[in-house]
């Protein structure tokens, strides 16, 4: 009943237990992928990431799949997000759709323009 309450105020446990797996992952890339991912991740976070626990948790555990792999290979850090790192991350976390923060902004911004549209003489 406690652990209910708790993650009721709190959120998922077991997501928070997979969010310090995430970031433990991430700490224990070699160089120069680490200092590559923790920007992107800095990037993700800034930029209206999703909201939903589920999804950008599957997005984590993908992107750190993705740079633990290129470790393993040696794949240079520009073969992986080309040319513009900004795309790079758009395009990634797109990929992952789910309810952004940015989401509840545009919903209040449209109900304010048709209230203010419907008051007009």
């Amino acid at each position: 009943m406690a652990v209910k309450w708790i993650e009721l105020v709190t959120g998922s446990l077991e997501q928070k237990k997979q969010y310090k797996q995430y970031k433990t992952r991430i700490d224990s890339l070699p160089e120069p992928y680490g200092t590559a991912a923790k920007a992107l991740q800095r990037y993700f976070m800034y930029n209206g990431g999703v909201t939903d626990g589920e999804t950008a948790l599957k997005m984590m555990g993908d992107f750190v799949d993705l740079w633990e792999r290129a470790a393993v290979d040696g794949t240079p850090v520009r073969s992986i997000v080309g040319e513009d790192p900004v795309d790079f991350a758009d395009t990634f976390s797109a990929a992952y759709g789910g309810k952004q923060w940015i989401d509840k902004e545009r919903e209040r911004l449209n109900k304010a323009i048709d209230g203010a549209a419907d008051t007009e003489p």
